[in-house]
């Protein structure tokens, strides 16, 4: 992937990896299209750094979804790179009442705001000669943690997409792409101060050597995320999920 001249759209892009890629990639020389729900964010973000363009989308809305792909081929025909980002993580115990009214949430904005982002743009992206779509999943999607249950069944859900995505535009200008973060020091699921998770400069200087490496790879993982991203293939699943078992939600 050229490191300048994209026109990039990265929704949940207000805080954590979507605002840190955002940064990065408008201080590169690329065109970047920051979305997501809260406007006042918005406004601070293009204020603070002149030439980010933003656009209010919510990713749950699926009516918001269909006028943002519209309001996006107007104003940015030569968009060529379209990053979901935009996903919850919510603590759950099934045999809490309110449970299913958070899984439902989690499903409708990691998976389904996906889903339909995807279909969406692909018209667009499809008629640009380099174009991508590239999904945020996490490393939670090859070892569940219990403790966010639906969380890790919405990024197992999104991995696989992707696979089967990348297989079905394969021989189109569509590149489709995979970053699989381990925990990292955004305020999802309130790790900004987890010791234990990777600092987001140093993730954000990793994914993006990967990203711009050549032949630029199907799976971003960095370094803090392989031991969960194999760890069925290296024997060890059972001894992290065990791991991840013991540890509990923030109050």
């Amino acid at each position: 992937m050229n490191t300048s001249g994209n026109t990039i759209l990265i929704t949940g892009a207000t805080s954590g990896i979507g605002l840190g890629l955002a940064l990065r990639f408008h201080a590169a020389g690329n065109k970047v299209i920051v979305a997501g729900r809260r406007k006042a964010m918005l406004q601070q973000i293009t204020s603070d750094h002149p030439g980010i363009e933003s656009l209010e989308l919510d990713v749950a809305d699926a009516h918001s979804i269909v006028a943002a792909s519209e309001q996006i081929a107007s104003r940015f025909p030569n968009l060529n790179v379209v990053i979901n980002n935009a996903g919850v993580m919510l603590p759950e115990n099934v045999r809490d009442a309110g449970s299913l009214e958070v899984a439902e949430e989690t499903v409708t904005v990691n998976l389904l705001g996906t889903i339909r982002m995807t279909h969406a743009f692909l018209p667009q992206l499809a008629k640009v000669a380099d174009s991508y779509i590239i999904n945020v999943s996490s490393s939670l999607a090859f070892v569940p943690f219990p403790s966010a249950i639906t969380y890790g069944a919405t990024k197992a859900a999104i991995h696989s997409f992707t696979e089967s995505l990348r297989y079905q535009l394969a021989g189109t200008s569509v590149r489709v792409i995979e970053i699989v973060p381990p925990g990292v020091r955004t305020t999802l699921f309130g790790q900004e101060n987890d010791d234990q998770a990777m600092p987001l400069e140093d993730f954000l200087d990793e994914s993006l050597s990967l990203l711009h490496g050549a032949p630029t790879p199907s799976e971003i993982v960095v370094e803090r995320a392989k031991f969960l991203r194999f760890a069925e293939a290296n024997g060890n699943y059972g001894d992290i999920f065990a791991m991840l078992s013991a540890i509990k939600a923030p109050a």
